[in-house]
C-alpha cells in the first residue's frame, strides 16, 4: 500500500471524501493543509510542470467563481505568483505518491497506480460515484474561506 502526502483544504467536503477513499483502500494518508503550507515557487512548479496553466487553478475558488480571477489569462509565472499570495487558487488535492507529484483526484489513474479496491468496500463504490470535483458549497451558494 502507498503512503500519500495529501495537500488538502482542511474541512473541504470533497477532500475529506477523497481521503476516505484512499484510507478505506488501505493507503496511508498524511494530510497537509494546503492553505497554511509555506509554498515555494519551485514546489508549485514541480506539481504543475506538464499541465496547461489554466488547469493549475482551483475552479471552485471564490475569486475564480466570481470571475475576478480568469485562469486562462495567466502565464506560468503570474499564476504561481497569484497562488503564492492566495493559496485557495491552487487546484487540489495535490498529492505525492511514491515520489510522484499528482494534481487533482483522478479516480482512474489512482486505481491504475495504487489501487482503490472498490469491489472490497461498497462505501468506496458509493464515494467514487459521487461528484468529487465540483464544490457542494458552491451549489448551496456558500463559499469556502
Amino acid at each position: 500500500m502507498a503512503t500519500i502526502t495529501f495537500f488538502e483544504k482542511t474541512g473541504c467536503v470533497n477532500n475529506t471524501k477523497q481521503k476516505q477513499i484512499l484510507e478505506m483502500a488501505g493507503h496511508t494518508v498524511e494530510p497537509v493543509h494546503i492553505i497554511q503550507y509555506n509554498w515555494t515557487k519551485e514546489e508549485l512548479l514541480d506539481f504543475f510542470n506538464d499541465l496547461p496553466v489554466k488547469e493549475w487553478f482551483n475552479k471552485n475558488a471564490p475569486t475564480v467563481q466570481s470571475g475576478e480571477v480568469k485562469p486562462e489569462s495567466f502565464s506560468a509565472e503570474s499564476a504561481v505568483e497569484a497562488m503564492l499570495k492566495e493559496h485557495l487558487l491552487i487546484k487540489r488535492p495535490l498529492m505525492i505518491i511514491d515520489g510522484e507529484k499528482w494534481v487533482g483526484f483522478d479516480k482512474e489513474k489512482l486505481e491504475q497506480k495504487i489501487g482503490l479496491n472498490p469491489a472490497s468496500n461498497p462505501k468506496i463504490v458509493r464515494l467514487l460515484n459521487e461528484n468529487l470535483s465540483d464544490c457542494p458549497q458552491t451549489a448551496k451558494n456558500m463559499q469556502c474561506d
